[in-house]
C-alpha cells in the first residue's frame, strides 16, 4: 500500500484547489479518452484473438494444433518495448494510436489465450454434446454453451489486458502516443509538473479500481467452470474454414513473432560485433537474472502466507487482504518506483540505491500473480493430510515444512515462473530504482533504442526474449498445451 500512501501524502501537500485546477483541464480529458479508447480496443482485440485461437487448438481438427498453441503463448515472452523497437526499426513511420494498439494486442493476447485454453481443457464437453443433440449447430453451441462455461477465465484475462494497457509505458513511448503513463513518466522525469503528475496518477488509480470492481462483479454471476473433463471433446470439423483458419494463425504469428524476429536478426550481427559488446551483454544479463531472481524470491516469500490464508481460512478479512494487493498491481511502474524512492529516502534510507528496494518494487507490482498461484495450489491439496499429521503429534511448523509446503510446491513454482517473467520485462520501476552503475537487459535496451541505436540494442533484446521464453514455456505447459494426453493436447 506504500504507493497509495505516497499519492495521498503528495496530493495533500498540493492542496484541494490545486488538485481541482489540474483535474478539470482539457489535457486530462484527452488523456483519459485516449487511454480508455486504447484499453478498450486492445482488450476487445485480445479477447477475440485469445478465445478464437484457444477454441481452434482445443475444439477443432486444425492441423498442427499443439504447435500453434505453443506459438500462441510465446508472445508473452516479448516485452512491448522490444516489439516496439523491432517494429519501429523495420517499418518506417510506425507510430500513432493504431500502431500502439497493434503492438499491445499482439503482445498481450496470451493473457486471454492461456486461461481460455486451461478453462476449455477443464470444461466438461457433455454440455456441448447435449446442446448439439437438441438441434443446435456448432456455432450456436459455441456462443451459447462453450463461451458461457469459460466466461470467468476470459473476463479475468481481459482484466489483465486492460490493466496492462493502462499501465504500459514502453510501447506507447516508442510509438509516441500520449497516454496517462507516458504523461506521468514525462512529468516526473523532467520535474516540471509534479502536481499534474500526481493528479494523473490519482485518476489512473480510480480507473483501475473501477476495472477491478467490474471484474470482481462478474465472479458472482451464473457463469462458472464446468466439472473437470475426463475425456476428449468431439472436435469440430473446420472443412472449408480450415484454410482461412490456418492463414489467420500464420498472420497472427507473423505480426507477434515474425516481425520482431526479422527486426532483431537484421541488427543482431552488427550489434554483437562492436568491441566490448559481449562483455557488456553478459554483465547486463547477469544483472537481469540476479534482480529478477531476488524479486521473484521476495514476492513468493510474501505471497506464501497470503496464499495459504486465502485457501485455508476464507472470510471477509482474508478477502480484503487479497483484494488490497491488486491496488498496487494496477499502478504503473513509474508510480511504484517514485513512491519507493520517497519511502527509502524519508523512512528507510539504508534501502536506497539497493537491489532489495528494486526487489520490493517487483513484489509490490506482481504480488497478486504469486498469491493466486499459491492459493490455487493450496486449495487443491486436501487439508485432511495436515490434520492427520497434527493428530500424530507433529507441531504446526513441522506440518508446514513436511506436508503443506510440499503440497503447494507446484503452485509456488508456477507463481515463481510468472513473477520471474514479469520482473524480467518490467522497465519503468527498473529505470528508477536500479542501483547506480547497474544496467539490466531492459535498461540497456531502452537506452540504446531511445537514441535509435538499433544495432547496439538488438543483442540485449534477443537475450531478454530468450530468457523470458523459458518461464513462458513452463506456463504454457501447465495449461495442457504440451501434454499429448490431455483433452486439449495433440492426439
Amino acid at each position: 500500500m506504500l504507493p497509495l500512501v505516497y499519492l495521498a501524502v503528495r496530493a495533500a501537500e498540493a492542496g484541494g484547489d490545486r488538485i481541482v485546477e489540474e483535474l478539470l483541464t482539457a489535457r486530462v480529458a484527452v488523456l483519459a479518452g485516449r487511454s480508455l479508447a486504447l484499453a478498450a480496443v486492445v482488450t476487445a482485440a485480445c479477447t477475440v484473438l485469445g478465445v478464437g485461437i484457444a477454441f481452434l487448438v482445443t475444439r477443432t481438427d486444425l492441423p498442427g494444433r499443439q504447435a500453434f498453441g505453443v506459438l500462441a503463448a510465446l508472445p508473452l515472452a516479448v516485452p512491448t518495448y522490444v516489439a516496439g523497437f523491432a517494429w519501429t526499426a523495420t517499418v518506417d513511420g510506425f507510430e500513432g494510436f493504431w500502431a500502439a494498439a497493434l503492438l499491445l494486442t499482439v503482445c498481450s493476447y496470451p493473457y486471454v489465450f492461456l486461461p481460455a485454453v486451461a478453462a476449455l481443457n477443464r470444461a466438461d464437453p457433455g454440455q456441448e454434446e447435449v446442446s448439439r443433440s437438441l438441434g443446435r449447430g456448432p456455432w450456436a453451441t459455441l456462443l451459447g454453451v462453450t463461451l458461457r462455461q469459460i466466461r470467468p477465465a476470459v473476463a479475468a484475462g481481459a482484466l489483465l489486458v486492460a490493466l496492462y494497457v493502462l499501465s504500459d509505458f514502453g510501447a506507447v513511448s516508442l510509438v509516441r502516443v500520449d497516454t496517462f503513463t507516458r504523461a506521468i513518466f514525462t512529468a516526473f522525469n523532467l520535474g516540471f509538473d509534479r502536481t499534474g503528475a500526481l493528479v494523473l496518477s490519482t485518476v489512473l488509480v480510480a480507473l483501475t479500481v473501477l476495472l477491478i470492481g467490474a471484474e470482481l462483479g462478474t465472479r458472482t454471476r451464473d457463469a462458472r467452470y464446468a466439472s473437470t473433463a475426463l475425456r476428449a471433446p468431439v472436435r469440430l470439423a473446420l472443412a472449408r474454414w480450415r484454410g482461412p483458419a490456418l492463414l489467420g494463425l500464420l498472420a497472427v504469428n507473423a505480426f507477434a513473432l515474425g516481425v520482431p524476429a526479422v527486426g532483431l536478426a537484421r541488427w543482431l550481427a552488427a550489434g554483437v560485433s562492436r568491441p566490448g559488446s559481449l562483455a557488456e551483454i553478459a554483465t547486463a544479463a547477469g544483472a537481469s537474472l540476479s534482480v529478477s531472481l531476488a524479486g521473484a524470491a521476495l514476492t513468493m516469500l510474501l505471497a506464501l502466507p497470503l496464499g495459504l490464508l486465502a485457501a485455508r481460512a476464507p472470510g471477509p478479512v482474508t478477502t480484503l487482504l487479497e483484494r488490497l494487493t491488486y491496488l498496487a498491481h494496477a499502478l504503473p511502474g513509474v508510480v511504484i518506483g517514485l513512491s519507493l524512492v520517497f519511502f527509502a529516502v524519508n523512512v528507510a534510507y539504508p534501502l536506497y540505491q539497493s537491489v532489495w528496494l528494486l526487489a520490493l518494487a517487483y513484489a509490490t507490482l506482481f504480488l497478486p500473480l504469486a498469491v493466486g498461484a499459491v492459493a490455487s495450489a493450496a486449495a487443491q491439496s486436501p487439508p485432511a493430510v495436515e490434520e492427520a499429521a497434527r493428530s500424530l503429534g507433529r507441531g504446526p511448523f513441522a506440518v508446514f515444512r513436511t506436508v503443506t509446503l510440499p503440497l503447494t510446491l507446484p503452485g509456488i513454482g508456477a507463481g515463481a515462473a510468472l513473477t520471474f517473467l514479469t520482473c524480467m520485462k518490467e522497465l519503468p520501476a527498473t529505470l528508477l530504482l536500479r542501483p547506480t552503475g547497474m544496467d539490466t537487459l531492459a535498461t540497456e535496451l531502452w537506452t540504446h533504442t531511445s537514441t535509435a541505436s538499433y544495432a547496439a540494442a538488438a543483442p540485449y533484446a534477443a537475450i531478454l526474449v530468450a530468457l523470458a521464453a523459458v518461464p513462458t514455456w513452463l506456463l504454457a505447459a501447465r495449461t495442457g498445451l504440451t501434454d499429448t494426453t490431455s483433452p486439449g493436447g495433440a492426439r
